[in-house]
């Protein structure tokens, strides 16, 4: 049987260690880095230096030009985009231009916040596709609900909304729990 020659795997002279180049703050080594949202290049001589950058600089991806279609900025076409937070329309011109907006636009479903009393709940998307309404005051107000709003009180609690939960109205309050 053959030896494994450990001396190959050495994490000290692993090849991409030395492939960002020096902080230019502080000149030390660059080398990838993980956090919770993911790999980003960070300055080895961290926690005195905070020099970071994102490992891919470009993170928007475009998906589609739409043809025949122009930005009202600068008159170039317009392109579905994909961004860390979700699909969006873009100008192609872009840096240049940073005209941008939402594909699906926001749907006012004509039902109050029970929350804040001053806005109204509207219908958004996340950037996984899902669909939930929110408080148009946000981020004043930060109130969601996961199910179509009906504009309807709860008979139990009071309170100013009930939900669609499968063909049943409920009561979104956690405490409550009162369903028709």
């Amino acid at each position: 049987m053959s030896k494994i020659d450990h001396s190959l795997f050495s994490a000290h002279e692993h090849a991409l260690n030395d492939t960002f180049g020096d902080c230019p703050e502080c000149g030390k080594a660059l080398h990838i880095r993980n956090s919770k949202s993911g790999p980003f290049i960070g300055c080895t001589g961290y926690p005195d230096c905070h020099f970071s950058k994102p490992l891919h600089d470009k993170q928007t991806t475009l998906l589609k030009t739409l043809s025949g279609s122009s930005c009202p900025l600068c008159h170039e076409e317009l392109a579905i985009k994909k961004g860390r937070f979700g699909m969006f329309v873009g100008c192609t011109n872009f840096p240049a231009c940073h005209h941008i907006e939402p594909i699906k636009q926001q749907e006012d479903t004509h039902v109050g916040c029970p929350k804040c009393e001053k806005g109204q709940l509207i219908s958004r998307t996340n950037k996984y596709g899902k669909q939930f309404f929110a408080c148009n005051h946000y981020p004043q107000c930060r109130y969601v609900l996961n199910f179509t709003p009906i504009k309807k009180s709860c008979p139990e609690c009071g309170w100013a909304v009930m939900i669609d939960k499968k063909g049943r109205a409920c009561c979104p309050q956690p405490l409550c729990g009162y369903c028709e």
